[in-house]
């Protein structure tokens, strides 16, 4: 019994068949590098030109904090009641969380003191029962 064997032009064809497959997927992933270097490279300049707009706005908002515009004397009055009422409000928020800082002080002083004044009485118990035998 004779093997069948593949003609050579056979082979040849499933040979050039299979390296076409292999240069196509090739090219394809190739593609897809380009692309994606292409598109790091496009985020980069978009975050380049954030940044210096970041930075424009920031040079524009302290220009504007060192030149203030005049304001008239309504509104002007206005910003000092706000700005008065704010530091009222931070002073009062201040006080309080003071007060809060204060009275937890004191009632874990006040546990701790309970604490201690059960265990001695506790000692004293036992001392009362060492004596006695």
């Amino acid at each position: 019994m004779d093997i069948p064997t593949i003609p050579d032009q056979l082979f040849i064809l499933i040979i050039l068949i299979i390296i076409a497959f292999v240069v196509i997927i090739v090219a394809a992933q190739w593609k897809s590098v380009a692309k994606s270097k292409a598109s790091i490279v496009l985020l980069e300049k978009e975050i380049e030109l954030k940044k210096m707009s970041m930075v424009e706005k920031d040079i524009e908002s302290k220009r504007l904090m060192d030149n203030p515009i005049p304001l008239p004397q309504e509104q002007q009055d206005s910003l000092s009641a706000i700005r008065q009422s704010t530091t009222q409000v931070r002073s009062e928020v201040g006080y309080l969380h003071s007060e809060i800082n204060e009275r937890l002080a004191r009632l874990e002083a006040q546990t701790e003191q309970k604490k201690l004044e059960k265990m001695l009485k506790e000692i004293e118990v036992k001392e009362a029962k060492l004596k006695k035998q």
